[in-house]
């Protein structure tokens, strides 16, 4: 699809200030699945305004990304959204090569995009922050109920040392 910003006459009206809307998959922008999986495309929305000698984007990204929780290995659909800000100089005029830089043709936001994605992805996938995951013995959905087991056993290796601290006499 690409998501390009057309410059043309806004370089030279200082102050303009307008909004933008692009929609895209993640395929499209370069995320891959192994990367991350998303449950339709990704809306981008944000403004575009002329600081005078650069530009400043500024929006955000919603997406929602299909996942399976990590704690409870339930498959669910979270929405989420990557909010981003990045300035860009005119090419011949940005010193830096570090800088973000556009041509004639405008700026393409395919990069800015996937990399506030990709950064933005969690280390952990949960269903929701308060996931109780699944029994250490039976395997149980805790998000469901309790499911009876004792999960207050030592590990037999370690029954050596709740002995120890149960027979140290009182220091107080």
């Amino acid at each position: 699809m690409g998501m390009k910003l057309k410059i043309g006459e806004r370089e030279e009206a200082l102050g303009y200030k307008g909004g933008f809307r692009f929609e895209d998959t993640a395929e499209g922008i370069g995320v891959r699945e192994k990367d991350a999986r998303f449950s339709g495309p990704l809306l981008v929305e944000g403004t575009l305004e002329n600081l005078g000698g650069s530009f400043r984007i500024a929006g955000e990204i919603r997406a929602v990304r299909a996942l399976v929780c990590d704690r409870c290995l339930a498959e669910a659909e979270v929405p989420e959204c990557y909010p981003f800000t990045e300035d860009f100089s005119r090419r011949d005029e940005a010193p830096d090569a570090e800088e973000n830089s556009f041509g004639d043709d405008g700026i393409d936001l395919v990069p800015l995009v996937r990399d506030t994605v990709l950064a933005a992805l969690p280390i952990r996938n949960l269903c929701r922050p308060d996931c109780k995951g699944l029994c250490p013995k039976c395997g149980a959905d805790l998000n469901q109920g309790d499911c009876g087991c004792d999960r207050e056993a030592v590990d037999l290796r370690l029954e050596v040392l709740k002995n120890l601290l149960n027979d140290e006499p009182d220091r107080s």
